[in-house]
């Protein structure tokens, strides 16, 4: 018999909810955590997708943030005598229609696409965690009921959707951020949901209700943990993905409206005189382009990190 009664039979240190044997110290803990958090940050330093993305991400955010101060004139500016120049060393992205600089346009633009971003995945994610945690840990009929909603809501292609809507109410900026979160939060709360059922017949989880918690409390201290890692690495990857659906919408007509400055109304704006001035949509693809890649190469490079198997997988 073994004599360490924290140990079973076979020699084998018992593992807590932590995955560190049961009978280690506080301090040995904190060391191995220690451990684990500079061995994670040595992958992600000679990981060079995630170089480069965090690169590229930590250029959108100073360019949208700093733009007042960056951009070189401002964004309404109008100099028609310049109209439809070509890139100069005044105006290094050349100018539109009615002579607006385009990269002043295109820094500013950066603001509102980091305004839906943050903004849209951040609500999406919070509403499609407590979604997901509650249709993964409540009964079956709740969690029946919710998924139809899910699967209802994401049956409603995005320009579908935004089409309809705006039929009724009219093009905004605000519109944009609803469809936006509307028509994301099932994403999130599907990943949630999976999280939390395989979470919640755990021997942790088990111990905790048999004590008396309440369902609010092992949701918040014991399942959200566990949860909202693989969000927070889908959030960034989701980043580009709603840059994007804002640009289309507003090159369609849907979302900002003009003269306000963003990179669907510059490419829109850029298609019609695309004979006569080509830069205007090159210029305004770029960021595009950029901040696809950026979010794409940062939320790989976590992904591989946190989640080695599914990196392997690939």
């Amino acid at each position: 018999m073994s004599e360490n009664p924290s140990e079973p039979e076979t020699g084998i240190p018992a593992i807590d909810a932590t995955g560190l044997p049961d009978h280690m110290s506080e301090a040995e803990i904190r060391e191995s955590a220690a451990r684990e958090r500079r061995e994670k940050l040595r992958m992600f330093l000679t990981n060079w997708q995630g170089l480069t993305g965090l690169i590229l991400v930590t250029l959108f955010f100073a360019s949208a943030i700093f733009a007042s101060w960056i951009a070189p004139y401002e964004p309404n500016a109008l100099d028609v005598p310049n109209r439809l120049s070509g890139p100069t060393w005044e105006h290094l992205a050349g100018t539109d229609q009615l002579g607006r600089d385009t990269l002043s346009r295109i820094l500013h633009g950066g603001r509102v696409a980091l305004k839906i971003a943050a903004i849209g995945v951040s609500v999406s994610l919070v509403v499609g965690l407590i979604l997901g945690m509650i249709a993964g840990f409540g009964p079956r009929w709740l969690d029946s009921l919710l998924l139809l909603l899910f699967d209802t809501v994401r049956s409603f292609p995005t320009i579908v959707l935004a089409l309809a809507t705006v039929a009724l109410t009219g093009p905004s900026l605000g519109m944009v951020l609803a469809i936006v979160i509307i028509t994301s939060i099932p994403q999130y709360a599907r990943v949630a949901r999976t999280a939390t059922l395989t979470l919640r017949n755990t021997d942790f989880i088990l111990a905790e209700r048999s004590l008396g918690a309440s369902m609010g409390r092992t949701l918040l201290h014991h399942v959200m943990p566990n949860v909202v890692g693989p969000l927070l690495i889908l959030a960034a990857m989701d980043v580009p993905v709603v840059v994007t659906v804002e640009a289309g919408l507003s090159f369609l007509g849907l979302g900002v409206l003009p003269p306000t400055a963003s990179w669907g109304t510059i490419l829109n704006e850029g298609y019609l005189v695309i004979r006569d001035a080509p830069w205007m949509v090159i210029a305004g693809g770029i960021p595009l382009i950029l901040t696809t890649l950026g979010f794409t190469f940062l939320g790989e490079a976590l992904r591989d990190i946190f989640d080695p198997r599914m990196g392997k997988g690939r």
